[in-house]
């Protein structure tokens, strides 16, 4: 079976991609990455590395018409997914990211907006365990409560160890008709 002309394009253009990017790196240079390499890597899809492009916050350069990823664009990925993972939204990772400047000098600012970023983040999750805490409090308040009135009552402890009365088990609505199966 022979090869059909638009694959042969394909296979030609794939590997005139792969030369051009072995021609671009050399030793001294960025280890370069592929799209799919970085989603295989991050678990992420390509997709979402395309919104990351389209929102500023990644901008890998093009061989032909492939994205090629430099070591720089690889720590900037894992950056955006670690802020993700903490709950920054895109406008603050990018906001974050273009601090650094092209060549570092906004390093300093970083370390204010993360310090501000993650102390407003602490206090806020404090915050949601402080209710969490006092939710557990009162679920096991009403809990007691409603075990010893049981017990009062002569009750089984357990709600599985009391068998549910027969008139329970009847169907809403089944009460009283006769049938022919009955």
């Amino acid at each position: 079976m022979a090869a059909s002309p638009g694959s042969a394009l394909r296979r030609q253009q794939a590997a005139t991609a792969h030369q051009s990017v072995a021609e671009h790196s050399d030793e001294s240079a960025d280890e370069l990455f592929g799209i799919t390499e970085l989603c295989a890597e991050f678990g992420i899809t390509l997709r979402t590395i395309r919104l990351y492009e389209d929102k500023g916050l990644l901008a890998p350069r093009r061989i032909n018409s492939t994205r090629v990823y430099t070591r720089r664009d690889r720590a900037r990925l894992a950056l955006i997914l670690r802020s993700k993972a903490i709950g920054a939204s895109l406008s603050e990772i990018k906001h974050y990211l273009d601090l650094y400047g092209a060549h570092g000098e906004g390093r300093m600012q970083q370390m204010r907006f993360v310090v501000e970023r993650t102390d407003a983040a602490i206090s806020n999750v404090e915050t949601k365990r402080a209710h969490i805490e006092a939710t557990l409090a009162e679920l096991r308040v009403i809990n007691s409560t409603v075990r010893k009135h049981l017990a009062d009552v002569g009750q089984p402890r357990s709600a599985t160890a009391a068998a549910p009365p027969k008139v329970r088990q009847q169907r809403p609505g089944k009460a009283g008709s006769t049938s022919a199966a009955e």
